[in-house]
């Protein structure tokens, strides 16, 4: 027995612009977000005590990568200001995914064309500096 989640694709990201992210498939306008197959939510970096520097946790990836992900593509902002260090990246590596590291409207570009190739993908993204 394959689980529903396994079945559902991931949404697109539907709109990129300074401070503001729309995703298919939900009404919220987010600043920044989550994605995952059959879902979303806005990425509240109080959680986790995120800051610019040292950047991106395995915390703030671990909910994604929990939703069965093949790859995860992080966007570290506009301006490039988030960080993402190398323990984020071994965490990922240790559990098999593939990850891609780029500016945010790149990442938006990448993450969109591994939605459409139907790939298990997630993301994790910063739509301001």
């Amino acid at each position: 027995q394959i689980s529903a989640k396994f079945l559902m694709s991931s949404p697109e990201i539907a709109s990129l612009s300074w401070g503001q992210m729309k995703v298919q498939g939900s009404t919220k306008t987010y600043k920044d977000c989550k994605v995952w197959p059959g879902g979303s939510r806005a990425w509240d970096w109080r959680e986790t005590g995120t800051e610019h520097s040292p950047g991106v946790q395995p915390a703030d990836v671990e909910e994604v990568v929990k939703k069965g992900v093949q790859t995860l593509v992080i966007g570290r902002g506009m301006s490039e200001a988030l960080k993402v260090p190398p323990s984020t990246l071994e965490y990922l590596e240790k559990q098999g995914i593939d990850v891609r590291v780029l500016q945010t409207e790149q990442a938006v570009k990448e993450y969109n064309a591994l939605v459409a190739q139907g790939v298990r993908v997630g993301g994790v993204f910063h739509s301001t500096c």
